[in-house]
């Protein structure tokens, strides 16, 4: 039937819908005046989802983000426990041993086809906002089941492929979000953008890191740690990885064209307001120029 209905959707619908098509039609949606969708039906249940309204600006101070490069294995989260709530990217979730998760982000459709099990520890964790697309809430509900998920469901969205809307081209991305004051693009770049209202979508660069750091703005946050952002050693496996479970990457490919002109540009913004990054990756291949490097106990535990 699923087959059915994608080929049905597929004929009456133009290419720049395609997203869509394992989406249609399980699911409904509403929008708020303010753009984000704030109503979800999937196969005829209704899914509870954050406010994401009332999520703008409610938290200050500090977050430690835990992105998943080889050079988290080198950090002591033992002693003393982490000072600051813990934001967690795809499968940061086994430091839960060390800290409690008060925020996470997945947006990467083959890590729910590939790391299941993560999914389902991240979605039983209450007190827990996960932010995923609509795409994750479906991949989530079905194999996981709608009466086992105990965190909270916060929907974002891709800027260049909403929901029952059509799809961006990457050079389209400047023109069609031009007059939004929440979005900025480099002058040279129309495709790499950064946005200050989740509501609006959330601009791609390749790297969930990216996705965080405009959550991380929108929700209030003002100094932000990032542990795990190395960019480099790609033929390591990830620091939960072992090298017999390593699971490829496309990162070195889009590392000098995509990645670093794209954390460039969220550097200069985030300067702008008067935001501080702090990459705890003292070996990243992202220069000092962009974000300031400090390993992780001068960062958190170094007396003056």
């Amino acid at each position: 039937m699923g087959s059915f209905f994608k080929q049905v959707y597929r004929y009456t619908h133009p290419r720049s819908y395609r997203h869509n098509e394992n989406l249609w039609p399980y699911m409904k949606i509403g929008r708020a005046t303010t753009g984000e969708i704030n109503q979800l039906e999937y196969r005829g249940q209704p899914v509870p989802i954050a406010d994401l309204s009332s999520l703008k600006g409610k938290f200050s101070g500090p977050i430690m983000l835990a992105a998943t490069g080889p050079s988290v294995n080198e950090i002591d989260f033992t002693q003393p426990p982490l000072p600051v709530p813990a934001f967690g990217v795809n499968g940061a979730w086994s430091l839960s041993k060390f800290f409690e998760f008060s925020f996470y982000v997945i947006v990467d459709m083959g890590f729910f086809d590939k790391k299941p099990e993560i999914v389902a520890n991240i979605v039983a964790a209450r007190g827990l906002i996960l932010f995923t697309t609509a795409h994750g809430i479906a991949r989530i509900i079905d194999r996981i089941g709608l009466g086992n998920i105990q965190c909270t469901l916060a929907l974002i969205e891709d800027a260049a492929c909403k929901i029952y809307q059509s799809s961006l081209k990457p050079h389209e991305l400047k023109d069609f979000y031009i007059k939004d004051s929440s979005t900025a693009f480099t002058q040279s770049r129309p495709d790499i953008g950064f946005s200050t209202d989740i509501r609006q979508g959330i601009f791609d660069a390749g790297t969930v890191i990216y996705w965080a750091l405009q959550i991380s703005l929108y929700l209030g946050f003002t100094e932000l740690f990032i542990a795990g952002l190395d960019m480099n050693n790609f033929d390591k496996p990830r620091f939960y990885e072992s090298q017999s479970e390593k699971q490829p990457t496309n990162l070195k490919g889009i590392f000098t064209n995509l990645v670093l002109p794209a954390f460039e540009h969220a550097s200069l913004l985030l300067k702008d307001k008067k935001i501080r990054v702090i990459n705890l990756s003292v070996n990243s291949a992202i220069p000092d120029y962009i974000f300031e490097k400090v390993s992780y106990n001068d960062a958190f535990f170094k007396k003056n």
